[in-house]
């Protein structure tokens, strides 16, 4: 199901102000998220051809996709960086904001009229983050960073894939989303402390930390114990049986985390004996055991079509499910009933369906507010909102400080 909607409902950041000056994925993807939950996001790009993701595909006609899939909600304003004008421009803004995220290397900030130091002393609950490669400190500190960098340098890629020989990247940049992720909840907990305490912070993570940070109990086995995993393939690297199998027709996801599972899972393959084996007797022997289990288990599921046993693994609570393609995925009833699918319309009046943000607020579904802006889109309205005179932004405009796009020529239902 799609949703058309964009709406005005104030959400629980309702009045916050950010200044987005970062580009890509990371730090858009933690700015989507404050939009979501009502924080006002500005968007500033360089007037010089904007955000970098505005030329990467995919793309529809000239829309570039992946820009869209995590810029909703915010206003597009497009400066010239380093014109006195523009650094000027950008400094008033910041005053006015309640959060500043950027993605620069270290010092570049500075370099824009936007010494963090001068910032605070004249906006002391500014809360300012910072999102790059590989921290603050350190050799990397100054050195440029991307997702599957730190998928390799984490540890990440040397647990997925099909064994130590075939290491793969994951199929999304799930490392710039998760370090989006956790700027977003950097930002939040600023928020919270300055209510107490009126004074902003300073926030920063990077790709790196980020990535090391999702390492779970993997990085753990190695810390403790001092094993270095290896890839599992699509089995779960420590339970078993927990992995895909194959039916009759389709592979399915099995998941078996405690006995009175395992008993259910034996009983209704139609081997209740197998429960009873000492090989796998416990958690450990099956983990142990894997191989030889898997193979038992495939016998026994090759007997009936994958649907049907996922229908019945799940009437006696025993989690498991499909892998589908994306066609399949926006199928799915299931998919279709937690709605996460809004269509609007973008500044040129083309229809855009795009995933909202994965939280519920009281029971409803965060809204998508407003559709990935063009570059500039709104550049003069937020000029007005700084008090400019209508000469001053068409002096602007003139001299290149500012791009503005036009309103588009087009006919209306």
């Amino acid at each position: 199901m799609e949703t058309t909607t964009t709406t005005s409902a104030p959400g629980p950041l309702a009045g916050i102000a950010v200044l987005d000056l970062s580009r890509a994925l990371a730090g858009p993807y933690a700015t989507a998220l404050l939009a979501d939950m009502g924080a006002t996001v500005i968007k500033v790009e360089s007037i010089k051809g904007g955000d970098s993701s505005r030329s990467w595909p995919p793309f529809e006609n000239e829309h570039s996709l992946y820009f869209d899939s995590v810029n909703r909600g915010k206003s597009s304003v497009a400066v010239d960086f380093y014109t006195p004008d523009g650094k000027d421009l950008l400094r008033k803004l910041a005053l006015q904001a309640d959060v500043l995220i950027e993605n620069f290397r270290p010092g570049v900030l500075a370099t824009m009229g936007l010494d963090p130091e001068e910032l605070r002393a004249s906006n002391p609950g500014l809360i300012i983050t910072s999102v790059t490669g590989f921290g603050t400190t350190g050799p990397l500190a100054r050195t440029a960073g991307l997702d599957q960098v730190a998928q390799g340098m984490s540890g990440l890629m040397s647990v997925t894939g099909q064994d130590a020989d075939h290491m793969y990247r994951f199929g999304v940049p799930i490392v710039d989303m998760c370090t989006g992720i956790f700027a977003a909840y950097g930002i939040a907990a600023a928020l919270a402390g300055r209510a107490r305490t009126g004074a902003g912070l300073d926030i920063s993570t990077s790709l790196l930390e980020s990535a090391l940070a999702l390492s779970a109990f993997q990085g753990q086995r190695y810390l403790s114990n001092g094993e270095v995993p290896v890839p599992q393939g699509n089995d779960h690297p420590v339970l078993a049986p927990y992995g895909v199998f194959k039916t009759e027709d389709i592979p399915v996801i099995i998941s078996v985390g405690n006995d009175k599972q395992w008993l259910q899972l034996c009983a209704l393959v139609g081997d209740p004996a197998l429960a009873k084996d000492p090989d796998y007797a416990t958690g450990r022997d099956r983990s142990t055991n894997r191989k030889a289990l898997a193979r038992r288990l495939e016998e026994l599921l090759h007997d009936r079509p994958g649907l049907e046993w996922l229908e019945a693994f799940r009437a006696v609570k025993i989690p498991c499910g499909p892998i589908y393609n994306y066609a399949e995925v926006f199928a799915d009833p299931q998919v279709t009933a937690v709605d996460m699918v809004r269509t609007v319309n973008r500044y040129d009046g083309s229809e855009l369906p795009l995933l909202r943000g994965p939280l519920s607020v009281n029971g409803e579904p965060t809204p998508v507010r407003k559709a990935p802006p063009a570059l500039g889109e709104d550049t003069r309205k937020v000029l007005e909102d700084l008090a400019l005179t209508p000469g001053q932004i068409e002096k602007l405009i003139a001299s290149g400080i500012v791009r503005e796009t036009p309103a588009p020529d087009r006919v209306r239902a």
